[in-house]
């Protein structure tokens, strides 16, 4: 099990942007596929975006493609979602996770694969 910690969360105008990380300890970081996803008052935790666990592969939703990045540096252990051009409906607790399975041929990209969270952030997106 690994314990994760996101940061950089925080109030924002549309259009601007914010740097979300999420650092990693206790566990095995490096050979796992990571997540971002998101929740919303009243809504369901949603898939953000992913990343493998070499860096190579990525895979975003549709909602946040062409203005989020995800990217992670195995040596400090950390995640990163840079979010560019934010929009209100972008508001939500973003949550990092580890995939439960060790180097997935794929990214995954349902809650139920994963089995380690943060806390989450809060991102507030002003109109």
């Amino acid at each position: 099990q690994v314990q994760l910690v996101e940061s950089g969360g925080g109030l924002v105008q549309a259009g601007g942007s914010l740097r979300l990380s999420c650092a990693a300890s206790g566990g095995t970081f490096s050979i796992y596929g990571m997540g971002w996803f998101r929740q919303a008052p009243g809504k369901e935790r949603e898939f953000v975006a992913g990343i493998s666990w070499s860096g190579v592969n990525t895979y975003y939703s549709d909602s946040i493609k062409g203005r989020f990045t995800i990217s992670r540096d195995n040596a400090l252990n950390t995640v990163y979602l840079q979010m560019n051009n934010v929009k209100p409906e972008d508001t939500a607790v973003y949550y990092c996770a580890r995939d439960r399975v060790l180097a997935r041929a794929y990214i995954a990209t349902t809650t139920q694969l994963y089995d380690d969270w943060g806390q989450g952030t809060q991102v507030t997106v002003s109109s």
